[in-house]
């Protein structure tokens, strides 16, 4: 008693911080943690050999070390009542202080609105610290790890309360046995449920020469031509499959629906119909009808004409709708061979009830904004919600709202953007969050650790963050190893954040775990245990323009079995023809050998044919326009080092100096601006007093082109007749050209022999 009542004696001498550190390492607190009026005693103590490691080597080490001096005071710690009380009060104080310092960082990133890759580099660092550390608790599959001294205080909410609800592994169709069990017992040896396209798709069993095809030959294409979406391009490594036609009208009953989405998804869609729609199609627009169907057959999809002003919520409401009644068709399989399993004889053999991957999340959902998590988890809230009066179950609903949600009061009453814009950044613009939900029957859990999560929505840097990377100790993708939807909306938008996050995800997708997380290995799919996941793994990627860094993840990171389907509309007219001042436009051509010569044969032909002729002072009020921010480096430097008149804004310049750049330019006393893509994308201010234009390189998206020409109507100082815009592009360029000047021009300017190409807009044209 003795011996414990001094090890008590001990702990009680020491601070509330020392105390705390004692928990979570296992060892006393630094000396130099000193409370001020309370002056500690030394504590001679003697160790165990294995416990003279630093304190930091003992915070990176998780192996479980021999039990020293430490260890014992830490289990006298955790019986002491008084103790106990002040545990619970110092983790309280230290969560909250973590609340606090997150809704900091959320508010600084909606102020400012950069969320552009090369801040998320400088924050790499921290966050992925803070995913880290998130990382034991999404580990454990729902343990609850708020108590345990190892995992430390816990920065990120994730809820492991319901954990025993939502286990697909204990639960049963008991509630609804009379509803969908029936109809899935019923309908098994049917016809109609061996059409469903869920079952075709996750039931076929590949050979190996099939997928030595499928990483070997190249894939064979065929165009097909829909009413709505245009041009389509299928191609497909493995024999053809049968045409895809669009269908004309489309019948709720034949789309294979889990039972509550065939009456809830009317309903919800209901916004988007209007009085054309015909009433053999009540539920879905024209462009929804052809994307599901597509969808709905398991292929690839590829749509570049996502607008955030007309179509970007139809399209969010077709993916949610068929991503939800994948993961529903999925758990109902699943909780009715549980209950299959549980009442059959013992000894049977099991092997006929493989329905499950190696891990439990089955649709990845990659969206840029909080804003648009909100969106899609109340989507799936509407279309589970039966009626008014059978509202399902969603935990942590209230949490949820406030961490994605927005105070409209917040936005400045004055602020004019053009629409466009006020679409893309409406509500919570925080680009670093992940989320996991579960949905089982009539309940649905927000902030499900990911083990136990059916789908996942994540940013890229969300993403990126907590897979890591490599020859980091703590880092996590196994629950990436069974996702078989992989939706990425706006891709456009990752190409102004950082595009490396999404190449880094694309990596680290359907690659088997390395750990078994608790999984039952008899209820494991073949493929998934062959390592074959990449190959049913369907993939869903909606943009707003055609990019050779979207089309590459499109061409090589998607596998699927079923082919892949890309809409392939051509530009007719471009956005050159909204350009309504009186502009010649001088369009330069480039020669470049390849791909990675240009960057180097641009910034050559720019200083030495370019750059000479506007270096007069008569040129002056040039504003000269940089989609890359490595370019617009390279180009400041050599302003500088040719001590050329310049000033420059870029997405990293400060409020003030961006003022300052303006007013500067706008009277002439700076001849040049560099102006950089990402701050235009991020900011959209007017720059008044530009005379001359040079785009170093075609802007990414083909509306920033007229609107910058455009703003040279800004300023009226009578002197239109010098205005002059020149653009350089070379052959690589084809997509970003024709998308400013059209298909029909595109063509003649690459063929040309001529290197420069003249077009004048304008009311006199």
């Amino acid at each position: 008693m003795g011996k414990r009542r001094g090890g008590r004696e001990l702990v009680r001498s020491l601070s509330k911080r020392q105390k705390k550190h004692l928990r979570e390492f296992g060892e006393e607190h630094p000396f130099y943690d000193k409370v001020s009026g309370r002056p500690e005693a030394t504590q001679i103590c003697e160790l165990s050999e294995n416990s003279d490691k630093s304190s930091a080597e003992s915070d990176s080490e998780t192996e479980v070390e021999q039990v020293s001096v430490y260890h014992k005071l830490l289990a006298t710690l955790k019986t002491s009542p008084e103790s106990e009380s002040e545990e619970e009060e110092d983790e309280s104080e230290s969560e909250a202080a973590g609340e606090s310092e997150t809704e900091m960082d959320s508010e600084g990133s909606q102020e400012t609105g950069e969320a552009d890759g090369g801040e998320e580099d400088k924050r790499d660092v921290p966050e992925q610290e803070e995913g880290k550390q998130t990382l034991g608790q999404e580990q454990a599959g729902g343990a609850d790890t708020s108590c345990d001294p190892s995992h430390g205080v816990i920065e990120e909410f994730t809820d492991v309360k319901h954990e025993s609800e939502f286990s697909l592994e204990t639960n049963f169709m008991e509630e609804e046995s009379g509803d969908c069990n029936a109809d899935l017992r019923d309908s098994n040896s049917s016809q109609a449920f061996s059409e469903d396209p869920f079952k075709q798709h996750m039931d076929k069993e590949l050979e190996e020469k099939e997928v030595e095809k499928m990483s070997v030959l190249p894939k064979t294409s065929s165009q097909s031509k829909w009413p709505r979406l245009g041009q389509l391009t299928f191609s497909s490594t493995l024999e053809k499959h049968k045409t895809l036609k669009a269908d004309k009208e489309v019948d709720v009953k034949q789309l294979y629906l889990h039972k509550p989405l065939e009456s809830t998804w009317p309903k919800v869609n209901k916004q988007f119909l209007s009085s054309v729609n015909k009433p053999s199609d009540p539920s879905f627009t024209p462009l929804q009808r052809e994307l599901f169907c597509i969808m709905n057959t398991y292929r690839d999809l590829f749509y570049p004409e996502r607008n955030a002003l007309t179509n970007g919520e139809e399209i969010r409401h077709a993916y949610c709708l068929h991503a939800l009644n994948h993961v529903l068709k999925a758990n109902a399989q699943v909780l009715s061979n549980n209950a299959k399993r549980r009442d059959q004889k013992p000894g049977t053999d099991n092997d006929g009830y493989r329905d499950q991957g190696l891990t439990r999340p089955k649709v990845l959902m990659i969206v840029p904004f909080r804003e648009c998590a909100l969106r899609i988890v109340h989507i799936f809230i509407s279309l589970l919600e039966v009626n008014d009066k059978r509202k399902i179950d969603v935990s942590n609903k209230k949490r949820f709202k406030g961490e994605f949600g927005s105070d409209p009061e917040e936005k400045p009453p004055n602020l004019k953007r053009p629409e466009d814009y006020e679409a893309v950044f409406a509500g919570n613009i925080d680009d670093h969050f992940r989320i996991g939900v579960a949905i089982l029957q009539k309940s649905m859990r927000l902030y499900a650790p990911f083990y136990s999560s059916d789908i996942i929505i994540a940013s890229p840097l969300g993403m990126r963050t907590i897979i890591g990377a490599e020859g980091e100790k703590k880092r996590d993708f196994d629950f990436l190893s069974s996702i078989e939807i992989l939706i990425i909306d706006q891709a456009d938008i990752y190409l102004m954040q950082n595009w490396e996050h999404v190449l880094h995800l694309m990596k680290h997708i359907n690659l088997l775990p390395l750990d078994s997380h608790g999984v039952d290995f008899s209820r494991v799919r073949m493929l998934n245990l062959n390592n074959w996941s990449k190959y049913y793994r369907q993939t869903l990627l909606f943009s707003d323009l055609q990019d050779p860094q979207i089309n590459s993840v499109f061409n090589k990171h998607c596998f699927n079995y079923t082919g892949q389907v890309a809409v392939r509309n051509v530009p007719l007219s471009g956005s050159i023809s909204h350009v309504v001042v009186q502009l010649p436009h001088v369009f330069r051509r480039l020669e470049a050998e390849n791909v990675t010569s240009v960057i180097d044969t641009r910034f050559q032909f720019f200083i030495d044919k370019v750059l000479p002729e506007y270096r007069d002072a008569i040129m002056s009020h040039t504003l000269i326009y940089v989609p890359s921010y490595f370019d617009y480096v390279r180009l400041r430097n050599y302003f500088k080092k040719e001590d050329l008149n310049f000033t420059h804004i870029c997405e990293y310049t400060k409020k003030a100096g961006v003022c300052r750049a303006r007013r500067f330019f706008l009277k002439g006393e700076k001849q040049f601006l560099l102006f950089t893509e990402r701050f235009h994308f991020y900011k959209r201010y007017t720059i008044k007093g530009i005379r001359n234009l040079i785009f170093y390189e075609l802007p990414t998206y083909s509306h920033f082109y007229s609107e910058i020409c455009n703003m040279m109507k800004a300023t009226d100082n009578g002197v239109d007749a010098t205005w002059t815009c020149t653009v350089l592009y070379s052959k690589y360029d084809a997509q970003k050209l024709a998308a400013v000047v059209g298909i029909d021009r595109t063509a003649q300017m690459l063929q040309s022999k001529k290197n420069v190409h003249l077009f004048v807009t304008g009311e006199n044209e």
